[in-house]
């Protein structure tokens, strides 16, 4: 089952009785998508497919651009101009290449979202806005597959696991997106350049501890970092009885328009 060079590579974790053959089998077995390939998408790509996570899928339309080099580890001052999914998947190649890399250079939206969801078994938001947000969370919970989320601005992050074994989504945390304009984006507030190393590794943490069934979940927790004064702290999340998604008698039960959605039309 294992060739040589594969028992080598994966030797450091194969050797952890939580991992063992049997977990390596497990992640070579398994299938991940990852929404976003920027600040958090990078570091996190980079473990799941160092860590021997058999398929990977990278949804990202964006292409890579020079001020994303100061945290978006992924990529060099070569492919400035470059579709990042395209040097994404290249790069994973290069780093693993027993895992297969499945390109999505594509914006997600609820046209290709179920569809997409459905190829895999778990699925990441490393995305930056609140209508790709509130799409990831609708779009796992209608398809059944739990989701990982992370985000970041400035010198702080935060990072969950929602829709995992009964446990609460993203609209039980956030019922509903800021006010349109409340909260910048890192382009206007700034991120500091190492901050997504730390949140994009945690969040690669909680997808293989679950792939591998390992350790606790942080379903039902917020877990947050502050940069600056080197803390965490965690933030009990109940699932919503009355969660128009997830809830007892839910309401959405299609996907819809997360842009009009998220500027309160």
């Amino acid at each position: 089952m294992w060739s040589r060079e594969e028992l080598d590579r994966y030797a450091r974790q194969m050797i952890l009785p939580e991992v063992g053959p049997e977990g390596q089998a497990r992640l070579k077995a398994a299938s991940v998508l990852v929404v976003g390939a920027g600040g958090l998408g990078s570091p996190l790509l980079l473990y799941l497919a160092a860590a021997g996570v058999g398929r990977i899928g990278i949804v990202e339309d964006d292409v890579v651009e020079l001020s994303n080099l100061q945290r978006q580890v992924l990529y060099a001052s070569s492919d400035v101009g470059r579709p990042k999914a395209e040097v994404a998947a290249a790069r994973l190649a290069e780093l693993n290449p027993h895992v297969r890399v499945e390109p999505h250079p594509v914006r997600l939206t609820r046209d290709n979202a179920l569809e997409l969801f459905s190829r895999y078994d778990l699925v990441v938001d490393a995305s930056d806005n609140f209508p790709t947000r509130y799409l990831a969370n609708d779009a796992a919970v209608l398809s059944d597959r739990p989701l990982v989320y992370g985000a970041i601005q400035r010198f702080d992050g935060q990072v969950s696991l929602f829709h995992y074994q009964g446990g609460p989504c993203y609209r039980c945390l956030f019922p509903k997106p800021p006010k349109p304009g409340s909260v910048p984006s890192c382009a206007q507030a700034g991120v500091f350049g190492v901050l997504p190393g730390v949140i994009g590794g945690l969040m690669a943490t909680e997808a293989l501890k679950l792939l591998l069934g390992i350790g606790r979940p942080l379903s039902g927790r917020l877990l947050l970092y502050d940069g600056l004064e080197a803390e965490f702290r965690e933030v009990r999340v109940e699932r919503d009885p009355a969660c128009p998604v997830c809830g007892d008698e839910p309401t959405i039960r299609e996907l819809t328009d997360y842009e009009a959605f998220c500027a309160g039309v």
